[in-house]
């Protein structure tokens, strides 16, 4: 090695020390400044819109259980004076003020329920997906807006107004077109039943098919899909959850429902063998004989049993809803 090529190695290498030293003090860690302490009393009121939100959170279930609480606290002396069940799910008789031979069977009112129930949904499935169908996505501008305002305005109806409509205008017509002597029956309440629980179906199903995104129709109309096609094949199973959600709904609502069914289904006792005899449901009873029942008596108690075995319905449709939806998660 030359004494020229020595020199030029030197000054790389200094150049390079020098380098170093300039990255090593450039990326060393400055000196950190203590965090301020912030006031008591902020850190106290997060806390404490914390505990707000967490309670309003857990009221819902909270609120579920003190009512079923109550409701089987009421009820649950009768369980232990002699209450039969089989009686009382398989015996179409009801005659709880009885003197002599009192009765508590409720299938028949049970069963008065269950048709009303079923023949409601069947009219009101079709009809509330249909239309949040047509309004989601074949219906623009200011018809679709008539349409929204109309829906939510028949939620905005009193069932006691639905029953005096089923009471003076749905018996006579019923009456005329079925050639039947009794327009109050368990059809003139699942039509109304139906409409009541349309508004809520319509509503959610129309917000189910609205957060299906838009890449799932543009890519269906890429491939050649007709909008029908796309509905039926895209959007309803990209949606079927939100869908199941207010099928639920209508059905609790059908379930629910006091006052149409009260006044339009004839408020009889019988087993229903067709579409057009008179029924009660479960709710109709509760609230027909609930201010005439003496508290503390049997007959009290066993209308707040007819309300655990209402609650029980509901769980039981939620439960299956909840299997069916996690199935279809799984698929």
């Amino acid at each position: 090695m030359t004494t020229g090529q020595a020199s030029v190695l030197g000054d790389v290498g200094a150049l390079t020390a020098g380098a170093g030293s300039a990255v090593t003090s450039a990326g060393a860690p400055g000196r950190r400044h203590p965090r301020a302490r912030r006031p008591r009393w902020e850190r106290w009121g997060e806390r404490g819109i914390e505990g707000v939100v967490y309670l309003c959170g857990i009221s819902a279930v909270i609120f579920v259980f003190g009512i079923f609480f109550f409701v089987f606290r009421e009820g649950a002396p009768l369980l232990l004076a002699g209450f039969d069940p089989w009686e009382f799910f398989t015996s179409p008789d009801w005659y709880p003020t009885s003197v002599v031979n009192v009765r508590f069977g409720a299938a028949a009112l049970i069963l008065g329920t269950l048709s009303v129930t079923v023949m409601a949904m069947a009219m009101a499935i079709p009809l509330g997906l249909g239309a949040a169908i047509y309004v989601s996505e074949f219906c623009t501008g200011r018809l679709k807006e008539t349409l929204k305002v109309v829906i939510e305005l028949l939620a905005a109806i009193p069932s006691v107004v639905w029953g005096f409509i089923g009471l003076s205008v749905m018996n006579p017509v019923i009456q005329r077109v079925f050639n039947v002597p009794v327009g109050l029956n368990a059809f003139n309440g699942a039509i109304l039943i139906a409409l009541m629980a349309l508004p809520i179906m319509v509503s959610i199903s129309e917000d189910a098919l609205k957060a299906v995104p838009d890449t799932y129709r543009e890519a269906a109309l890429a491939m050649g899909a007709t909008r029908w096609q796309t509905v039926w094949r895209v959007l309803l199973p990209a949606a079927k959850n939100g869908l199941l959600a207010a099928v639920l709904l209508g059905v609790g609502r059908a379930v629910g429902e006091t006052m149409g069914a009260l006044m339009a289904t004839g408020h009889a006792i019988n087993i229903p063998r067709s579409l057009f005899d008179p029924v009660r449901t479960l709710t109709a009873t509760i609230a027909a004989e609930l201010g005439e029942a003496s508290a503390g008596s049997p007959h009290y108690r066993v209308l707040f049993l007819i309300g655990v075995l209402l609650f029980g319905m509901t769980f039981l449709v939620n439960l299956i809803a909840d299997l069916v939806i996690r199935g279809v998660r799984r698929q």
